[in-house]
């Protein structure tokens, strides 16, 4: 038989989709070992970049570099991950997924490996590029591992599991780095990425995924189109992670890359427009459909940047060392279990609508409870806000992804656009809501603080006693009094900074919790107007002619 040729599956057995693997039944310690390989390839393909990402002060001073150049280690792995979905779902539906996998795999290994032995930035960069090229991979290798390990009536279960078991991998670096770093410093970090990779590769090699269809799909139009997109989508992925921190209106690059992104962009897409046979159907992505379900998920990664850029960058501001927000870490850790599982327990498909508003709800209050700290706030006081967050932030993800898929079902030919569509929300939700909460948290302290300073005048006895209280602190050391002055009004300046921190963060809180609250409402009243004008219809019609619509597809309808 040829290897293109479809098998003759049994009703059981059968791909759900092209490029899957086939779902034959496995005895019950087989399926223990699937989930548990689902599980450690799913994590490994987000851990590498998580640990850097929680890392990148103590890598900056490693490898020498500024602020701008390390924020290209995070990007660089965001440029290849997207711009790989473009790719992965017709390479696993022609070739196999496991062929893909195994083939980045090592090489990821081998690039891990001979940047143990080059400290430069440049070899830093080449990592985290490969690693996003196969994380593409693992997450939907992870995916598929997942459900090998359930029966076909938990099938939405194990999706849900191996879709948001990725999720975990950025708390759970933040959890356990810092002892890596004990270990033998940035070295450390790269040492247990390459025993991830290598222990995944041996996993998969040892448990092979059942086999599917093969198909032959790629067209030499193909990649012309995915040099265009994954250019344009690298682009626009570089200015998203460093135009807060070189700014905006600043420096030239970001205008050019801004303008040649959306010409490659549009280029790409006006080429499948156009295709007889597209990679993406630009027509279905276009659909009022599609555009709802991308907005929604990127508004709600937008709000879970609270925890990454809001609360962890808050308590960096009042000094807290990794060492005092362990446990706070390991409530992050333990919501998003909570979600993911209680995500997996209680998902129903006739209704779909009601975690995305569960979730925002608790993310909006978790967000509002952070809005009134102060510097006097300690990890301890966030454990509440952060688990709801956690919570919120898995809790989404599984019935986002079936809202899509009922469209990818009911024609298959939508499943590459779904794939890279679903993928780049996600990613540039989380760099779209860093860089707006990171731009705005800079915008709100310039302001406090310049009203701050504006009432600093050392004519106010209470400025200058506190001016005077500072210098004091000095006087053992420094016998000039004029010197122990100006030592106090830095120590005075120091603290309006900090106060001015505070009120731009607890600024950067209430925004998070006002997105989280305005999309919660336009799902509500979306699916408010599709029950009516469903009602409308079904009582106009017979329901054997029109079957009536299920109010949990607001999003999908």
């Amino acid at each position: 038989m040829d290897k293109y040729t479809p098998r003759a599956w049994q009703p059981h057995e059968r791909p759900s989709l092209p490029g899957s693997p086939s779902t034959p039944w496995h005895p019950t310690h087989k399926r223990w070992a699937y989930a548990l390989v689902g599980a450690l390839v799913a994590i490994t393909g987000g851990l590498g970049n998580a640990l850097v990402i929680a890392n990148l002060p103590y890598l900056q001073g490693a490898l020498g570099a500024t602020s701008a150049e390390m924020a290209w280690l995070p990007a660089a792995y965001v440029m290849t991950n997207v711009s790989m979905n473009l790719l992965l779902v017709k390479f696993r539906q022609q070739f196999g997924l496991r062929a893909f996998t195994e083939v980045f795999l090592v090489l990821y290994a081998l690039v891990t490996f001979g940047h143990l032995f080059v400290n430069d930035l440049n070899s830093a960069i080449a990592v985290r590029a490969a690693h996003g090229m196969v994380g593409a991979a693992l997450s939907s290798l992870g995916l598929y591992y997942m459900i090998q390990a359930f029966p076909p009536k938990w099938r939405l279960k194990s999706l849900v599991l191996g879709l948001g078991t990725a999720q975990l991998a950025l708390p759970l670096a933040r959890l356990f780095s810092e002892d890596l770093l004990q270990i033998a410093e940035w070295r450390g970090l790269y040492l247990f990425e390459l025993g991830m990779a290598l222990t995944c590769l041996g996993c998969v090699f040892l448990l092979k995924l059942p086999p599917g269809d093969r198909f032959k799909t790629f067209e030499k139009l193909d990649f012309l189109t995915f040099t265009l997109l994954a250019s344009g989508v690298a682009l626009l992925c570089a200015v998203l992670s460093l135009g807060r921190i070189d700014w905006w209106l600043e420096a030239p690059w970001i205008g050019v890359a801004s303008a040649c992104s959306l010409v490659l962009i549009m280029a790409g897409l006006a080429i499948e427009h156009n295709r007889s046979n597209p990679m993406l159907m630009t027509r279905w992505l276009g659909s009022g459909t599609m555009i709802r379900l991308a907005l929604a998920v990127i508004l709600i990664r937008m709000v879970l940047s609270e925890q990454s850029t809001g609360a962890v960058g808050f308590l960096q501001a009042l000094n807290m060392s990794s060492e005092q927000m362990r446990t706070l870490y390991l409530i992050m850790l333990l919501g998003a279990i909570a979600g993911l599982f209680t995500s997996a327990l209680t998902i129903n498909p006739a209704h779909l609508l009601m975690p995305l508003i569960i979730s925002l709800a608790m993310m909006a209050v978790g967000a509002v409870m952070d809005s009134f700290s102060s510097n006097l706030t300690r990890p301890q006081n966030m454990y509440i806000s952060q688990f709801l967050l956690g919570f919120g932030g898995t809790f989404f993800l599984g019935p986002t992804m079936v809202l899509g898929a009922r469209n990818v079902l009911a024609n298959p030919r939508n499943l590459v656009s779904f794939s890279v569509m679903f993928g780049i929300c996600q990613s540039l939700g989380g760099l779209i809501g860093a860089a707006l909460l990171g731009t705005f948290q800079v915008v709100r302290e310039k302001f406090h603080s310049s009203m701050i300073v504006e009432h600093l005048t050392l004519m106010d006895p209470l400025v200058a006693a506190r001016v005077q209280s500072g210098g004091t602190a000095y006087g053992s050391v420094m016998a000039d009094p004029e010197l122990r002055n100006l030592m106090g009004i830095r120590s005075l300046a120091t603290a309006a900074t900090r106060e001015a921190n505070v009120m731009a963060y607890n600024d950067v809180f209430m925004l998070i919790a006002v997105i989280a609250v305005l999309t919660m409402i336009w799902i509500f009243i979306r699916s408010l107007w599709l029950i009516s004008t469903t009602k409308a219809a079904n009582s106009a019609a017979s329901s054997s002619v029109t079957p009536p619509v299920q109010p949990s597809g607001a999003l999908s309808s």
